[in-house]
């Protein structure tokens, strides 16, 4: 594949999943692109309260300078794809999504069906890898700073918190529900920090910086989720079952430094697949990985590798 600059097209792909909900993406072409041939694919998955104008645009760019066509896309409900309650975070619909974006990949005539890929940053990742234990079409998987949803919410982000001790945000999540169906206001929570000082550590200041402040902010992603969501996210486990069904070939990218890096290690341990991978990013944080010039360079000069040799 040769390296260059490649080109962008703003698309609108129906969601599958029953749902009647359009999502918004955008696919990156290589350079020299043409639409006569057939190229690998990968689809990239934006963190938990992203839109695909932040890192998920930016690794899809980056693949694309390599020789890949890459789709970043917003997640059902969110950014400026369709679908009510706004910002519902539902992980199992998230999951779909990227079946969903794959879907629409395979109708495309430049697409090889047969090389097929998928990647995300952050909760991305982990809704990456549970897509993968459902669908057989991503033939390799990429992760960045990634976080098993399910995990944090229910284990804190530094996996200090015992399940049980997670049935009060059920409760609230349960309670949300009636509120939501009472017809009044939509109950939300944060997905980062909204205020700096509700910042708990660095790393997490660090995300209210990126989602609130001229780092990264962007128009599309409020950074709050709806309260509902609680209910699907504390008993969701992006792994399930990766023991059995995770066999594709797994690449991992992590932080040294980062505070989610135990749900990296998780994976590594419980994924099926022979072919596995985690390469650490010496020094840096969960939030380095996203925007941090350096640390998106050496995740790329791995992830890009990987998948020209997987698909």
């Amino acid at each position: 594949m040769n390296p260059g600059n490649s080109t962008m097209k703003t698309v609108s792909l129906p969601n599958t999943n029953g749902l009647n909900i359009t999502i918004a993406a955008v696919i990156s072409f290589p350079a020299g692109f043409d639409e006569d041939k057939q190229y690998p694919a990968i689809v990239v998955s934006h963190p938990g309260g992203g839109v695909k104008e932040q890192t998920a645009g930016t690794y899809a760019r980056k693949l694309a300078e390599q020789g890949f066509i890459s789709i970043a896309y917003d997640a059902s409900f969110q950014g400026e794809s369709t679908g009510e309650p706004r910002q519902l975070e539902n992980p199992h619909i998230r999951t779909e999504d990227v079946s969903a974006v794959i879907d629409y990949l395979t109708t495309l005539p430049y697409v090889d069906n047969s090389r097929i890929g998928a990647m995300g940053i952050c909760a991305g990742a982990g809704y990456t890898a549970n897509a993968a234990i459902n669908d057989r079409r991503i033939k390799a998987v990429g992760t960045v700073s990634m976080v098993n949803i399910g995990q944090m919410f229910r284990n804190g982000w530094d996996n200090s918190i015992a399940d049980s001790d997670a049935i009060p945000f059920i409760q609230a999540g349960s309670d949300a529900r009636t509120s939501d169906a009472s017809g009044a206001e939509i109950a939300t929570m944060p997905m980062a920090p909204l205020k700096e000082e509700d910042a708990p550590n660095e790393e997490l200041r660090q995300a209210w910086e990126y989602y609130h402040t001229k780092r990264a902010e962007y128009c599309t992603a409020p950074g709050f989720a709806t309260a509902r969501s609680l209910n699907q996210i504390i008993t969701y486990d992006a792994f399930h079952k990766a023991e059995a069904f995770l066999t594709q070939p797994l690449m991992m990218v992590v932080g040294s430094a980062a505070g989610s890096k135990w749900m990296s290690d998780d994976l590594m341990e419980r994924a099926a697949s022979n072919d596995k991978h985690l390469h650490i990013v010496d020094g840096a944080n969960h939030m380095n990985l996203y925007d941090g010039e350096a640390e998106i360079a050496e995740a790329i000069s791995v992830l890009a590798p990987f998948f020209e040799q997987k698909l």
